[in-house]
């Protein structure tokens, strides 16, 4: 069974009585090069296990299936249940768990499923959980490798260095905890519905400890909040809501220059180290 041919998806779907969610933000593969290449890369392979975010048909998971021991899927939408149970019937190293991922313990589910092994992730994220769903594959500490399909232009600031416009403040985020790489585009007629944009293929590695060194890590990032949610104003200004309360903008354009930083620059202009010796310095002048 080709899940990606169209008259193949209209016919099991029709079966189930299967209409897509919008605000679900499903949309299928209709090219069968793409899974296969995102399988090959996943690093399923070599690692064994995985964990799917979001089967839908089940294309990618049947090509995982193929490399993988064992492959789990979470999947939110109940009335996919039986659509999976048909599409993957002849893989027995296939299990699909109802639930959402921003509410499931992921680190528990590889350990129920897999034991002590590692394991790795991979998804095809809709616009609207893509940074959330990121964070919770990322934060879990239980996976080796995360390739994610996104839309092209959240995989483009993903991997954004500083002084583009695409740089954000989820650049450095995602950065901080893995190397990033685009490995591929996906034109948006390889999916039915189609969409409005075009996505693409993201590989992450999650790093063994944090891109940078820094004291105080929750002041790190909101420092890093705070330079983006003002990004047109000089850093000196926008840190004032987050520093202001205990330092005057004099001692603020002082610990910028300390940082060896022009008082005059941008928050989108710096990198993580950067941002990580401002933090160390503002943390040393906050305990003061």
């Amino acid at each position: 069974m080709n899940l990606c041919d169209i008259e193949t998806i209209r016919a099991v779907l029709g079966r189930h009585g299967f209409h897509f969610s919008k605000s679900l933000g499903q949309n299928f593969l209709t090219d069968e090069s793409v899974p296969r290449r995102i399988a090959e890369m996943s690093g399923a392979a070599e690692c064994g296990n995985a964990i799917e975010v979001g089967p839908g048909m089940g294309c990618l998971s049947a090509e995982l299936c193929r490399r993988a021991d064992k492959v789990v899927a979470v999947e939110l939408d109940r009335a996919l249940m039986p659509v999976l149970a048909e599409t993957l019937a002849d893989y027995d190293n296939f299990e699909v768990v109802h639930g959402d991922v921003l509410e499931t313990d992921l680190a528990a589910l590889c350990k129920e499923k897999f034991g002590d092994g590692k394991a790795i992730a991979c998804a095809n994220l809709p616009y609207y959980i893509t940074t959330p769903a990121i964070t919770a594959l990322l934060e879990s500490g239980a996976f080796e490798q995360v390739t994610v399909m996104v839309q092209k232009e959240v995989a483009q600031r993903i991997c954004a260095e500083p002084g583009t416009a695409a740089y954000s403040a989820f650049s450095i985020y995602v950065q901080y905890h893995a190397k990033t790489e685009i490995l591929f585009d996906v034109p948006a007629d390889c999916f039915v519905p189609r969409p409005k944009v075009d996505s693409a293929v993201l590989k992450l590695v999650p790093l063994d400890k944090p891109a940078v060194e820094t004291k105080d890590e929750k002041l790190f990032f909101s420092l890093v909040r705070a330079a983006f949610n003002m990004r047109r104003k000089t850093l000196v200004n926008a840190l004032g809501p987050v520093l202001g309360s205990s330092m005057s903008k004099e001692e603020i354009t002082a610990l910028v220059e300390a940082a060896g930083l022009d008082a005059r620059v941008r928050g989108e202009r710096l990198s993580l180290a950067e941002y990580a010796k401002l933090a160390d310095l503002a943390a040393e002048k906050l305990s003061n």
